[in-house]
């Protein structure tokens, strides 16, 4: 107790029991978290109660750079993004409408290929290439903006509108303050309520060298561009954050370590290869040579070479010490610890870092995916879709009817079919597929779109085929129509074979038959 607590005890005992009960629960709840400790283990330790914001404009810049620099020259940096694109992108997430009306459909989704071919502002990508784009500068950098540039009917494209991706640098992160109608924070200017309405851009790259002559320009400043002109794709990690952060983040230090304890190993391995020896002369340096010398041309100074099978006899009191440097052992474990570790960071699995499969089996390489795929499913419908795709179609939607492209207003939703995950074993994965549409816990549906493809086009693709098969009398051992797994043929559907029946009646009682027999279905009874 200290000098109050005696005087509160002293004049009213009541209070200062609670005080001191009070004060002892505090000390216990404290306490039963050891983390929140402050002792000899934990004395070092500096943390903040900072918001995201204030943590993240303090560290964006440097963060960003250093993970630019890490992908450009790091092998393992490198393959992760490598790894993240392949997998979240691959070759394109696709849409197709859904208004309800088929008709409408296809007078969107034929308008909307037309377009994915000419939306790149740069004219090199189509959209797919600009999703790929996006998503490998939000894990470079940790966010990324897209501009949409509306353009003139003249310009001769199909849907006037194209996309422009920017770096996030062009994002004005030291603007933030407060305004009459709001706030901004690190470039994005929120109203009252909240909502972003303004992004602060650069007219230029502030590290373009080439335009300027001077990193930056002399004259480079950011102006207001309405929110409905821009995307900001980056992943959410705390609430209320505005800017993304480099994927790479947790591990920068790491991967430097690496980098820096590799080159460290590669010099000592360099000295070990070295074979120097010292030669001890009583007569100084100016006593007969051990071996045939040839002076240096440059430096003038002796140089003595030993020779396979050289022996010589050498004088009392001279001596030969050989250098040897000790090897030192250990490295592939330490360099194979410090590559899990960075693996984990990026919540990729040690084989898809390194490439190393010597260490997995297939069913614990198949069982290390599964955390992967679903990191990677999170970012593509949590992130990617809602803050890149849907607003591209809703955009798009709005301006093929204001084109005439399309006949009526928008907006119809789209269903986003994202590409299917390569297979580590395609037999066994269709064994069970097939196994979960036969017990009912998958639909065909489901599977289709599990593969990265669109159901409804492959429906009518296998529609359109068995057609061309039927008319042409084709039976194939892989229709599951006309076939069964085992190659017996299908029992044909009562409705058919009532059919069948009423035509072999007529045929009996000498009247014509009612369809042509030639239009009979492949592998009907005769």
């Amino acid at each position: 107790m200290n000098w109050l607590d005696k005087a509160i005890a002293w004049v009213s005992p009541e209070t200062g029991l609670r005080r001191m009960r009070a004060r002892r629960a505090g000390e216990l709840i404290r306490l039963a978290y050891e983390g929140a400790r402050t002792d000899r283990r934990t004395g070092g330790w500096v943390t903040t109660g900072n918001s995201a914001n204030a943590e993240i404009s303090v560290a964006l810049s440097k963060l960003r750079e250093r993970s630019r620099d890490l992908i450009r020259n790091n092998a393992y940096a490198a393959r992760a993004v490598a790894e993240v694109v392949g997998n979240a992108i691959g070759t394109g997430i696709t849409a197709q409408a859904r208004s309800g009306e088929p008709d409408l459909d296809r007078m969107i989704n034929a308008a909307w290929a037309d377009w994915i071919e000419e939306c790149d502002a740069d004219g090199q990508l189509d959209l797919y290439g600009l999703q790929a784009l996006v998503a490998r500068t939000v894990f470079e950098s940790g966010e990324c903006l897209v501009r949409f540039r509306q353009r003139r009917e003249s310009d001769g494209l199909t849907v006037p509108l194209q996309l422009q991706v920017l770096e996030p640098d062009y994002l004005d992160h030291t603007k933030t303050q407060k305004t009459e109608t709001g706030y901004v924070i690190q470039g994005v200017e929120f109203d009252l309520v909240g909502r972003r309405v303004f992004y602060w851009l650069y007219g230029q790259h502030p590290g373009d060298v080439v335009q300027t002559g001077v990193r930056g320009g002399a004259s480079l400043q950011s102006l207001r561009v309405p929110a409905s002109e821009v995307l900001h794709i980056y992943r959410k990690d705390r609430p209320g954050q505005v800017r993304g952060v480099p994927w790479l983040a947790p591990v920068v230090v790491t991967l430097r370590d690496l980098d820096e304890y590799e080159e460290a190993e590669l010099v000592r391995k360099k000295i070990e290869a070295c074979f120097a020896a010292f030669v001890t002369q009583p007569q100084g340096p100016d006593g007969p040579p051990i071996a045939p010398s040839v002076p240096d041309a440059v430096t003038g100074k002796r140089v003595e070479s030993f020779e396979p099978g050289m022996i010589e006899y050498l004088k009392p009191g001279e001596e030969i010490t050989f250098a040897s440097p000790s090897a030192s052992a250990g490295y592939r474990d330490y360099v194979a610890a410090k590559q899990a570790q960075i693996a984990t960071g990026l919540q990729l699995t040690y084989e898809q870092l390194t490439g190393d499969l010597s260490r997995v089996n297939y069913s614990s390489y198949r069982a290390g995916l599964l955390s992967f795929r679903n990191g990677i499913e999170g970012f593509r419908w949590l992130t990617f879709i809602p803050m890149l795709c849907t607003p591209v179609w809703e955009r798009f939607l709005a301006v093929a009817y204001a084109a005439g492209a399309i006949l009526e207003p928008g907006p119809f939703r789209a269903e986003w079919t994202p590409p299917g995950f390569g297979s580590v074993d395609p037999y066994k994965d269709s064994v069970a597929t097939l196994n979960r549409l036969r017990t009912g816990t998958l639909t065909l549906r489901q599977a289709i779109a599990e593969q990265g493809y669109d159901p409804d086009a492959q429906l009518e693709q296998i529609a359109e085929i068995n057609r061309m098969l039927d008319e042409r009398g084709i039976v194939l051992d892989c229709d599951p129509r006309r076939v069964t797994q085992s190659g017996t043929q299908q029992k044909l559907p009562v409705a058919e074979l009532k059919r069948e029946l009423r035509e072999i009646t007529r045929l009996l009682d000498g009247e014509e038959p009612l369809h042509d027999p030639n239009e009979r279905t492949a592998g009907s009874p005769v």
